[in-house]
Protein backbone atom coordinates (compact mmCIF):
# COMPACT_ATOMS: atom_id res chain seq x y z
CA UNK A 1 0.00 0.00 0.00
CA UNK A 2 2.87 2.33 0.70
CA UNK A 3 3.70 2.77 -2.97
CA UNK A 4 0.25 4.18 -3.57
CA UNK A 5 -0.21 6.56 -0.67
CA UNK A 6 1.98 8.25 1.92
CA UNK A 7 -0.40 8.22 4.88
CA UNK A 8 2.16 9.82 7.20
CA UNK A 9 2.61 12.58 4.63
CA UNK A 10 -1.15 13.12 4.60
CA UNK A 11 -1.18 13.42 8.37
CA UNK A 12 1.57 16.03 8.23
CA UNK A 13 -0.32 17.98 5.60
CA UNK A 14 -3.52 17.89 7.70
CA UNK A 15 -1.54 19.18 10.70
CA UNK A 16 -0.16 22.04 8.59
CA UNK A 17 -3.62 22.99 7.37
CA UNK A 18 -5.10 22.85 10.88
CA UNK A 19 -2.31 25.10 12.11
CA UNK A 20 -3.10 27.55 9.31
CA UNK A 21 -6.81 27.46 10.16
CA UNK A 22 -6.03 28.23 13.82
CA UNK A 23 -4.24 31.46 12.93
CA UNK A 24 -5.95 34.77 13.79
CA UNK A 25 -7.58 36.36 10.78
CA UNK A 26 -7.85 33.06 8.89
CA UNK A 27 -11.41 33.84 7.78
CA UNK A 28 -10.60 37.39 6.67
CA UNK A 29 -10.33 36.02 3.14
CA UNK A 30 -13.42 33.74 2.97
CA UNK A 31 -12.66 32.34 -0.50
CA UNK A 32 -9.14 31.23 0.38
CA UNK A 33 -10.27 30.00 3.80
CA UNK A 34 -12.93 27.80 2.21
CA UNK A 35 -10.35 26.24 -0.10
CA UNK A 36 -8.05 25.40 2.84
CA UNK A 37 -10.91 24.03 4.95
CA UNK A 38 -12.15 21.88 2.06
CA UNK A 39 -8.67 20.42 1.48
CA UNK A 40 -8.27 19.66 5.19
CA UNK A 41 -11.65 17.90 5.29
CA UNK A 42 -10.84 15.82 2.20
CA UNK A 43 -7.43 14.74 3.57
CA UNK A 44 -8.88 13.88 6.99
CA UNK A 45 -11.36 11.59 5.26
CA UNK A 46 -8.56 9.89 3.33
CA UNK A 47 -6.52 9.31 6.50
CA UNK A 48 -9.59 7.96 8.29
CA UNK A 49 -10.32 5.54 5.44
CA UNK A 50 -6.79 4.14 5.44
CA UNK A 51 -6.76 3.81 9.22
CA UNK A 52 -10.02 1.85 9.03
CA UNK A 53 -8.50 -0.35 6.32
CA UNK A 54 -5.45 -1.09 8.49
CA UNK A 55 -7.73 -2.04 11.39
CA UNK A 56 -9.70 -4.42 9.16
CA UNK A 57 -6.45 -6.07 8.05
CA UNK A 58 -5.34 -6.56 11.66
CA UNK A 59 -8.75 -7.98 12.63
CA UNK A 60 -8.60 -10.36 9.67
CA UNK A 61 -5.19 -11.63 10.75
CA UNK A 62 -6.61 -12.42 14.19
CA UNK A 63 -9.58 -14.20 12.58
CA UNK A 64 -7.30 -16.43 10.48
CA UNK A 65 -5.18 -17.27 13.52
CA UNK A 66 -8.32 -18.18 15.46
CA UNK A 67 -9.55 -20.44 12.63
CA UNK A 68 -6.19 -22.26 12.52
CA UNK A 69 -5.85 -22.64 16.27
CA UNK A 70 -9.39 -23.96 16.76
CA UNK A 71 -9.56 -25.87 13.46
CA UNK A 72 -12.89 -24.12 12.88
CA UNK A 73 -14.09 -24.45 9.28
CA UNK A 74 -16.91 -21.91 9.74
CA UNK A 75 -14.49 -19.27 11.07
CA UNK A 76 -12.11 -20.04 8.22
CA UNK A 77 -14.89 -19.53 5.66
CA UNK A 78 -15.78 -16.22 7.31
CA UNK A 79 -12.13 -15.14 7.11
CA UNK A 80 -11.97 -16.02 3.40
CA UNK A 81 -15.08 -13.95 2.70
CA UNK A 82 -13.65 -11.00 4.65
CA UNK A 83 -10.37 -11.32 2.74
CA UNK A 84 -12.20 -11.06 -0.59
CA UNK A 85 -14.09 -8.02 0.66
CA UNK A 86 -10.88 -6.44 1.96
CA UNK A 87 -9.07 -7.00 -1.35
CA UNK A 88 -11.92 -5.28 -3.18
CA UNK A 89 -11.73 -2.31 -0.81
CA UNK A 90 -7.95 -2.09 -1.23
CA UNK A 91 -8.31 -2.10 -5.02
CA UNK A 92 -10.86 0.71 -4.82
CA UNK A 93 -8.74 2.82 -2.47
CA UNK A 94 -5.61 2.29 -4.54
CA UNK A 95 -7.60 3.43 -7.55
CA UNK A 96 -8.62 6.59 -5.73
CA UNK A 97 -4.96 7.48 -5.25
CA UNK A 98 -4.79 7.90 -9.05
CA UNK A 99 -7.28 10.75 -8.75
CA UNK A 100 -4.61 13.34 -8.13
CA UNK A 101 -5.77 16.01 -10.57
CA UNK A 102 -6.66 19.45 -9.19
CA UNK A 103 -10.40 18.88 -9.75
CA UNK A 104 -10.68 15.08 -9.45
CA UNK A 105 -12.27 15.29 -6.01
CA UNK A 106 -14.98 17.70 -7.19
CA UNK A 107 -18.61 17.08 -8.09
CA UNK A 108 -19.33 16.63 -11.79
CA UNK A 109 -21.57 18.17 -14.42
CA UNK A 110 -22.36 15.62 -17.13
CA UNK A 111 -24.03 16.54 -20.43
CA UNK A 112 -25.38 14.22 -23.12
CA UNK A 113 -26.12 15.23 -26.72
CA UNK A 114 -27.38 12.90 -29.47
CA UNK A 115 -25.61 12.85 -32.81
CA UNK A 116 -27.21 12.99 -36.25
CA UNK A 117 -29.99 10.48 -36.78
CA UNK A 118 -33.07 12.00 -35.18
CA UNK A 119 -35.15 9.63 -33.07
CA UNK A 120 -32.54 6.84 -33.16
CA UNK A 121 -29.79 8.96 -31.62
CA UNK A 122 -32.16 10.72 -29.25
CA UNK A 123 -33.30 7.36 -27.89
CA UNK A 124 -29.64 6.33 -27.47
CA UNK A 125 -28.96 9.55 -25.56
CA UNK A 126 -31.81 8.73 -23.19
CA UNK A 127 -30.40 5.23 -22.66
CA UNK A 128 -27.06 6.80 -21.69
CA UNK A 129 -28.85 9.19 -19.33
CA UNK A 130 -30.39 6.21 -17.55
CA UNK A 131 -27.02 4.39 -17.48
CA UNK A 132 -25.18 7.26 -15.80
CA UNK A 133 -28.02 7.92 -13.38
CA UNK A 134 -27.94 4.25 -12.32
CA UNK A 135 -24.14 4.33 -11.96
CA UNK A 136 -24.23 7.43 -9.78
CA UNK A 137 -27.08 6.22 -7.57
CA UNK A 138 -25.37 2.85 -7.05
CA UNK A 139 -22.34 4.75 -5.70
CA UNK A 140 -24.49 6.79 -3.34
CA UNK A 141 -24.01 10.00 -5.33
CA UNK A 142 -26.74 12.61 -5.50
CA UNK A 143 -28.10 13.21 -9.01
CA UNK A 144 -29.91 16.41 -10.01
CA UNK A 145 -31.23 17.16 -13.48
CA UNK A 146 -30.08 20.67 -14.41
CA UNK A 147 -31.52 20.69 -17.91
CA UNK A 148 -33.50 18.21 -19.99
CA UNK A 149 -34.83 18.69 -23.53
CA UNK A 150 -37.16 15.82 -24.53
CA UNK A 151 -37.19 14.50 -28.07
CA UNK A 152 -40.20 15.07 -30.30
CA UNK A 153 -41.03 11.37 -30.72
CA UNK A 154 -38.79 9.56 -28.23
CA UNK A 155 -35.56 10.03 -26.32
CA UNK A 156 -33.95 13.36 -25.50
CA UNK A 157 -32.40 16.23 -27.45
CA UNK A 158 -30.02 17.00 -24.58
CA UNK A 159 -29.57 16.50 -20.85
CA UNK A 160 -27.33 18.00 -18.20
CA UNK A 161 -26.87 16.39 -14.78
CA UNK A 162 -25.24 17.52 -11.57
CA UNK A 163 -23.63 14.48 -9.92
CA UNK A 164 -22.45 15.19 -6.41
CA UNK A 165 -20.20 12.96 -4.35
CA UNK A 166 -16.57 12.32 -3.51
CA UNK A 167 -14.41 12.04 -6.66
CA UNK A 168 -17.43 12.24 -8.98
CA UNK A 169 -15.51 14.23 -11.59
CA UNK A 170 -12.39 12.12 -11.15
CA UNK A 171 -14.29 8.98 -12.13
CA UNK A 172 -16.65 10.40 -14.73
CA UNK A 173 -13.95 12.17 -16.74
CA UNK A 174 -13.31 8.69 -18.16
CA UNK A 175 -16.67 8.94 -19.96
CA UNK A 176 -15.98 12.08 -21.97
CA UNK A 177 -16.26 11.43 -25.69
CA UNK A 178 -18.47 9.86 -28.34
CA UNK A 179 -20.42 6.68 -27.55
CA UNK A 180 -21.53 4.44 -30.44
CA UNK A 181 -24.53 2.08 -30.44
CA UNK A 182 -25.21 -0.77 -32.88
CA UNK A 183 -28.60 -2.48 -32.56
CA UNK A 184 -31.74 -3.65 -34.32
CA UNK A 185 -33.77 -0.46 -34.33
CA UNK A 186 -37.09 -0.55 -32.43
CA UNK A 187 -38.18 2.32 -34.70
CA UNK A 188 -37.53 0.47 -37.98
CA UNK A 189 -40.45 -1.68 -39.14
CA UNK A 190 -38.05 -3.67 -41.34
CA UNK A 191 -35.95 -4.70 -38.33
CA UNK A 192 -32.69 -3.42 -39.77
CA UNK A 193 -29.53 -2.70 -37.83
CA UNK A 194 -28.78 0.94 -37.08
CA UNK A 195 -25.71 2.75 -35.76
CA UNK A 196 -26.30 5.73 -33.48
CA UNK A 197 -23.96 8.17 -31.79
CA UNK A 198 -24.16 10.42 -28.73
CA UNK A 199 -21.55 12.63 -27.13
CA UNK A 200 -20.88 12.87 -23.41
CA UNK A 201 -19.16 15.85 -21.84
CA UNK A 202 -18.00 15.92 -18.22
CA UNK A 203 -16.92 19.04 -16.35
CA UNK A 204 -15.85 19.68 -12.76
CA UNK A 205 -18.51 21.51 -10.75
CA UNK A 206 -16.57 24.51 -9.52
CA UNK A 207 -17.78 26.96 -6.91
CA UNK A 208 -17.46 30.74 -7.00
CA UNK A 209 -14.63 30.51 -4.46
CA UNK A 210 -12.43 28.82 -7.04
CA UNK A 211 -10.60 30.30 -10.00
CA UNK A 212 -13.58 31.08 -12.24
CA UNK A 213 -15.03 34.52 -11.67
CA UNK A 214 -18.04 35.83 -13.59
CA UNK A 215 -18.75 39.55 -13.43
CA UNK A 216 -22.37 40.74 -13.76
CA UNK A 217 -21.46 42.94 -16.73
CA UNK A 218 -20.11 39.89 -18.61
CA UNK A 219 -23.43 38.06 -18.88
CA UNK A 220 -26.82 38.60 -20.52
CA UNK A 221 -29.78 36.81 -18.97
CA UNK A 222 -32.93 36.10 -20.99
CA UNK A 223 -36.09 34.40 -19.78
CA UNK A 224 -38.65 32.50 -21.82
CA UNK A 225 -41.43 29.97 -21.48
CA UNK A 226 -40.21 26.44 -20.95
CA UNK A 227 -41.19 23.70 -23.38
CA UNK A 228 -42.06 20.07 -22.78
CA UNK A 229 -43.67 18.45 -19.76
CA UNK A 230 -44.71 20.56 -16.83
CA UNK A 231 -48.42 21.24 -17.10
CA UNK A 232 -50.06 24.63 -17.11
CA UNK A 233 -47.30 26.21 -15.04
CA UNK A 234 -44.82 25.76 -17.88
CA UNK A 235 -47.08 27.48 -20.40
CA UNK A 236 -48.01 30.49 -18.25
CA UNK A 237 -44.68 31.67 -16.79
CA UNK A 238 -41.31 32.60 -18.21
CA UNK A 239 -39.36 30.38 -15.82
CA UNK A 240 -36.74 29.11 -18.31
CA UNK A 241 -33.40 30.94 -18.31
CA UNK A 242 -30.77 31.48 -21.00
CA UNK A 243 -27.43 32.99 -19.99
CA UNK A 244 -24.95 34.30 -22.56
CA UNK A 245 -21.35 34.91 -21.49
CA UNK A 246 -20.47 37.90 -23.64
CA UNK A 247 -16.64 37.64 -23.67
CA UNK A 248 -16.67 34.02 -24.90
CA UNK A 249 -20.07 33.64 -26.54
CA UNK A 250 -20.88 30.57 -24.40
CA UNK A 251 -24.64 30.09 -24.03
CA UNK A 252 -26.29 27.89 -21.39
CA UNK A 253 -29.96 27.22 -20.73
CA UNK A 254 -31.99 25.68 -17.94
CA UNK A 255 -35.73 25.06 -17.74
CA UNK A 256 -36.19 22.04 -15.49
CA UNK A 257 -36.87 23.95 -12.27
CA UNK A 258 -40.25 25.53 -11.57
CA UNK A 259 -38.86 28.92 -10.57
CA UNK A 260 -36.84 31.38 -12.58
CA UNK A 261 -34.45 31.84 -9.65
CA UNK A 262 -33.69 28.11 -9.42
CA UNK A 263 -33.15 27.87 -13.17
CA UNK A 264 -30.79 30.83 -13.03
CA UNK A 265 -28.69 29.19 -10.29
CA UNK A 266 -28.51 25.94 -12.25
CA UNK A 267 -27.53 27.77 -15.45
CA UNK A 268 -24.77 29.67 -13.62
CA UNK A 269 -23.44 26.36 -12.28
CA UNK A 270 -23.17 25.03 -15.85
CA UNK A 271 -21.59 28.27 -17.09
CA UNK A 272 -18.89 28.21 -14.41
CA UNK A 273 -18.02 24.63 -15.33
CA UNK A 274 -17.76 25.44 -19.04
CA UNK A 275 -15.59 28.48 -18.40
CA UNK A 276 -13.24 26.38 -16.26
CA UNK A 277 -13.06 23.74 -18.99
CA UNK A 278 -12.19 26.47 -21.50
CA UNK A 279 -9.44 27.80 -19.23
CA UNK A 280 -7.97 24.33 -18.69
CA UNK A 281 -8.01 23.64 -22.44
CA UNK A 282 -6.16 26.91 -23.10
CA UNK A 283 -3.50 25.89 -20.56
CA UNK A 284 -3.16 22.47 -22.16
CA UNK A 285 -2.70 23.99 -25.60
CA UNK A 286 0.00 26.34 -24.31
CA UNK A 287 1.86 23.44 -22.70
CA UNK A 288 1.60 21.47 -25.94
CA UNK A 289 3.13 24.38 -27.83
CA UNK A 290 6.01 24.53 -25.37
CA UNK A 291 6.59 20.77 -25.62
CA UNK A 292 6.58 20.85 -29.41
CA UNK A 293 5.23 18.18 -31.74
CA UNK A 294 4.20 15.04 -29.89
CA UNK A 295 2.42 11.80 -30.49
CA UNK A 296 -1.22 11.23 -29.75
CA UNK A 297 -2.31 12.96 -26.53
CA UNK A 298 -5.89 11.68 -26.37
CA UNK A 299 -7.36 8.39 -27.47
CA UNK A 300 -9.79 9.99 -29.86
CA UNK A 301 -13.44 10.95 -29.87
CA UNK A 302 -15.17 7.62 -30.33
CA UNK A 303 -14.26 6.13 -26.99
CA UNK A 304 -16.63 3.18 -26.75
CA UNK A 305 -18.92 0.94 -28.80
CA UNK A 306 -22.03 -0.81 -27.50
CA UNK A 307 -23.13 -3.67 -29.77
CA UNK A 308 -26.56 -5.20 -29.16
CA UNK A 309 -26.78 -7.20 -32.42
CA UNK A 310 -25.75 -9.49 -34.08
CA UNK A 311 -23.75 -10.21 -30.90
CA UNK A 312 -23.45 -8.46 -27.53
CA UNK A 313 -20.28 -6.55 -26.68
CA UNK A 314 -19.24 -3.32 -25.05
CA UNK A 315 -15.69 -2.33 -25.93
CA UNK A 316 -13.61 0.70 -24.94
CA UNK A 317 -11.37 1.67 -27.84
CA UNK A 318 -8.83 3.48 -25.66
CA UNK A 319 -8.01 0.67 -23.25
CA UNK A 320 -9.34 -2.42 -25.06
CA UNK A 321 -11.45 -3.24 -21.98
CA UNK A 322 -14.55 -5.16 -23.02
CA UNK A 323 -17.46 -7.25 -21.73
CA UNK A 324 -20.27 -9.24 -23.29
CA UNK A 325 -22.72 -8.33 -20.53
CA UNK A 326 -24.35 -5.38 -22.27
CA UNK A 327 -27.36 -5.30 -19.94
CA UNK A 328 -25.19 -4.92 -16.84
CA UNK A 329 -23.37 -1.98 -18.43
CA UNK A 330 -26.63 -0.28 -19.41
CA UNK A 331 -27.77 -0.79 -15.81
CA UNK A 332 -24.80 1.29 -14.63
CA UNK A 333 -21.97 -1.24 -14.20
CA UNK A 334 -19.18 0.96 -15.59
CA UNK A 335 -16.39 0.15 -13.15
CA UNK A 336 -14.47 -2.02 -15.64
CA UNK A 337 -14.18 0.85 -18.12
CA UNK A 338 -13.61 3.65 -15.63
CA UNK A 339 -10.93 1.73 -13.73
CA UNK A 340 -9.17 0.65 -16.94
CA UNK A 341 -9.06 4.26 -18.07
CA UNK A 342 -7.70 5.57 -14.78
CA UNK A 343 -5.04 2.87 -14.52
CA UNK A 344 -3.96 3.45 -18.13
CA UNK A 345 -3.75 7.17 -17.48
CA UNK A 346 -1.76 6.54 -14.32
CA UNK A 347 0.86 4.63 -16.32
CA UNK A 348 1.43 7.47 -18.79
Amino acid sequence: MGQYLDVDGLRRRVAELEETMAQPGFWDDPKEAQKVAAEASRLREQVSDWQALRQRAEDLQVLFQLAVEEQDGETAAEAVRELASLEKTVDQMELETLLAGPYDSEDAILSIHPGAGGTESQDWAQMLLRMYTRWAEDRGYKVEVLDLQPGEEAGIKSATLSIRGRNAYGYLQAERGVHRLVRISPFDASGRRHTSFASVDVLPDVQESQEVEIRPDEIRIDTYRASGAGGQHVNKTESAVRITHLPTGIVVTCQTERSQHANREAAMKILRARLLARKLEERRQKLDELRGEQGEIAWGNQIRSYVFAPYTLVKDHRTEAETGNVQAVMDGDLDLFIQSYLRARGRT
